[in-house]
């Protein structure tokens, strides 16, 4: 009876022993698997964010009188939202403006008035897009009255 007890015993050692070798083999290969974290590729930049945002900066008016300070025409702009094959997106005026507002950013400007936007369907010129929406207007630069 007492060589069975101690055969159970070893067992355990062996056991516990096994169980703390594959604990610490995961716990190796999990840290050298995420040693490499700060080595991360990313299109995150200062001039991604500038670009992105760059529209938000022009204000879009109805007219010239809508203007709170001296304004100085800069000049015309357009934006284009083109559908490229017949399964995406319609094209639509919230993209050609934001389009053409980048343009008017690109310029310069702060205010933009919009004299129109037109669909083209099935546009032979354009041989990228099956539809478009093009949206035309006039950049100025407006002071800030303080």
């Amino acid at each position: 009876m007492v060589k069975k007890i101690m055969i159970k015993k070893s067992n355990l050692k062996t056991v516990s022993h096994q169980s703390k070798f594959i604990s610490m083999l995961l716990i190796a290969l999990f840290m050298t698997g995420c040693a490499k974290i700060n080595d991360v590729s990313t299109n995150l930049d200062r001039d991604n964010f500038k670009n992105y945002f760059s529209p938000t900066t022009v204000k879009m008016y109805s007219s010239e009188k809508d203007f709170k300070g001296k304004a100085k025409f800069i000049g015309l702009v357009e934006g284009e939202s083109c559908q490229e094959k017949a399964h995406h997106a319609l094209p639509n005026e919230i993209d050609a403006r934001t389009e053409a507002r980048r343009q008017a950013y690109k310029l310069e400007a702060n205010a933009i008035i919009f004299s129109q936007c037109v669909l083209i369907e099935d546009d032979k010129a354009a041989k990228y897009c099956i539809a478009s929406t093009v949206c035309y207007g006039r950049a100025y630069k407006v002071e800030q009255s303080k």
